[in-house]
């Protein structure tokens, strides 16, 4: 158990199987592995290993066949997230003593034993009264937004990545204007591609790390631009298992003659990977990887509908 009170990928990745197979639990369908991978973020090559897990510790049970699949053992109001979290990580306790070899004055016990052992037990506790369904219903809560943002949220805020770039549009100024003005209605498409390229890489570089993209569509918003030519650009993207990562900036335009347009964004990108933590260098790199790819897929479209 993690001193700063996180979950292991492990950890992590059996409370989103778990989860998965908590949503299907009222129909009394099986989840495929595929399914769970789909619908959960959980890397390929883990799911297998974290549904067995739950298998083993008595939470599901598995079904070979065409209809087969995993299935929870238990309702999910039955079932607790300590059962849930131990299935991945192993008991919740502390196994040595919380000072490491010292220094301890006492010969059997060291000065924070106690203390340590009443907040693990508080710890335990606190988990062991979250059920499954409790997670079920917040998930849902959370995808139709009607879930509000705790105040200490980890998944906002944090360090952004300072973003120019640009890309040169087959297409004259005038009219690439005018499909900049309708962005909002083709511009998610692209975005979409660009975080769904950068995952790729992601996975080329860190398979078991957390995810990149998300399923859903990112939301795009266009102003009319406060000084020069182009658009104030703002699109967020995330779901309630890919934190929100958000851009905010300037689209600008110019013309280089009567038949091409560089198109220049600049601003500030906060990518679902936090950069507090060590994934820091790969989140600026996957940052700039995606909005590269979203520019080469916006001068796609402009130069197409031109």
């Amino acid at each position: 158990m993690s001193v700063n009170m996180t979950l292991s990928k492990r950890g992590d990745y059996v409370v989103r199987s778990a989860l998965c197979l908590a949503r299907a639990h009222p129909s009394g369908s099986h989840r495929k592995i595929r399914e769970v991978v789909a619908e959960m973020d959980v890397p390929q090559t883990f799911a297998s290993q974290i549904l067995a897990d739950l298998v083993r510790s008595g939470l599901a049970t598995s079904k070979a066949g065409k209809g087969g699949g995993y299935l929870l053992a238990r309702p999910p109001a039955s079932i607790t997230l300590l059962e849930v979290i131990e299935a991945g990580e192993g008991t919740l306790r502390s196994e040595r003593c919380a000072l490491g070899e010292g220094p301890c004055r006492w010969e059997t016990v060291c000065p924070l034993h106690e203390t340590w052992t009443a907040a693990t037990l508080a710890f335990r506790e606190a988990l062991a009264k979250t059920t499954l369904a409790a997670l079920v219903s917040r998930d849902e809560a959370l995808e139709q937004g009607r879930y509000p943002t705790p105040s200490d949220s980890h998944r906002h805020g944090g360090r952004t990545v300072a973003i120019e770039d640009w890309v040169q549009v087959e297409a004259g100024h005038a009219p690439v204007l005018q499909r900049l003005a309708r962005a909002e209605s083709w511009l998610p498409a692209c975005l979409k591609a660009g975080y769904r390229e950068a995952e790729a890489l992601r996975k080329g570089i860190d398979p078991s790390g957390l995810p990149w993209a998300t399923g859903a569509m990112p939301v795009v918003s266009v102003k009319d631009p406060k000084t020069g030519d182009g658009i104030d650009l703002t699109w967020e993207a995330g779901s309630a298992r890919v934190p929100a990562s958000r851009f905010e900036g300037v689209l600008e335009t110019r013309a280089l003659d009567t038949e091409r347009t560089e198109i220049r964004l600049r601003g500030r990108f906060r990518p679902p990977i936090p950069l507090a933590t060590d994934d820091a260098k790969l989140a600026e790199r996957l940052s700039r990887a995606t909005v590269r790819s979203a520019l080469r897929k916006s001068a796609q479209v402009l130069e197409e509908s031109s």
